[in-house]
């Protein structure tokens, strides 16, 4: 019992006397860190108003304000630290191999926000694009420093890691894209007619694109059909929706129009012995 009272009493003069040396520093320190905290977040918040006037990439903008907010405090921090009468310098060091560490272990992540830097400088896309990239299609509905999302017309969202975005053959289609097909008809029709009932089924379509005319023609000469060839225009978001519209009343008014869409065929002869 007494050893423990004279623990208790040893411990208890420590810490008056650790108070008595170190009050004033302990309440600088503590003092610097939260005006450090405040500075941070009123220098955030006027970065953040400095981009939305100038009208700043919203992601890019975030990222540059949490960064100058996160030095700024990181930077008050190390002066609480002095304060207290820590050498800052193997504080820094361990600091260093800490994020050294970190990210050599999430250099993947590194790599996803480097990309998506990159993407947000460079913009070869924006939000309500429509773009194909790694057998990936879809509207383009978020970009993130890690991540793009993607909306496909089955009404999916689709996240993309921003590091498969770079280097890779990237097609944006914007607001329309191009619909190339073809369709076979028999020689012993007249090819015109066909062309000219393909062209006015298009044209009939008010989804089709008006400013990029439709372009039908004869693409080439099958063995036993002759190729038409179909290009024409239609709204990315819904682009099958419209590619399958358009190729079944294609379909329609040639039926309508007597004009035959062969397949090839095979006759075998059967020779029998006299």
């Amino acid at each position: 019992m007494d050893r423990e009272l004279a623990f208790i009493q040893q411990f208890y003069m420590k810490t008056i006397d650790f108070l008595a040396n170190y009050s004033f520093q302990i309440i600088g320190a503590i003092i610097i860190v939260l005006i450090g905290w405040f500075l941070s977040k009123y220098i955030y918040n006027v970065l953040i108003r400095f981009f939305q006037t100038h009208d700043f990439d919203p992601t890019l903008g975030k990222f540059a304000a949490n960064g100058v907010r996160l030095l700024v405090f990181g930077a008050m921090i190390v002066v609480a630290i002095g304060k207290l009468g820590i050498s800052v310098a193997p504080f820094v060091a361990a600091v260093g191999a800490v994020f050294l560490t970190a990210g050599l272990a999430i250099q993947g992540s590194v790599a996803n926000y480097a990309a998506g830097i990159s993407l947000i400088i460079t913009r070869p896309f924006r939000i309500g694009d429509t773009i194909l990239v790694n057998k990936v299609y879809g509207e383009v509905e978020e970009i993130k420093l890690a991540y793009t999302t993607l909306r496909t017309e089955d009404e999916e969202l689709i996240t993309v890691p921003n590091k498969n975005m770079i280097g890779e053959v990237l097609v944006n289609s914007s607001n329309y894209r191009i619909v190339e097909s073809r369709v076979g008809i028999s020689y012993a029709n007249d090819a015109e007619k066909a062309i000219e009932i393909i062209k006015k089924v298009i044209d009939q379509c008010d989804f089709v694109s008006q400013e990029n005319s439709a372009i039908v023609g004869i693409e080439s000469f099958g063995d036993s059909a002759l190729i038409i060839g179909i290009r024409y225009w239609v709204p990315t978001r819904n682009f099958f929706k419209f590619q399958y519209q358009v190729n079944m009343l294609i379909y329609k008014a040639l039926q309508n129009a007597a004009i035959t869409i062969p397949f090839p065929q095979r006759e075998i002869a059967i020779v029998r012995n006299a």
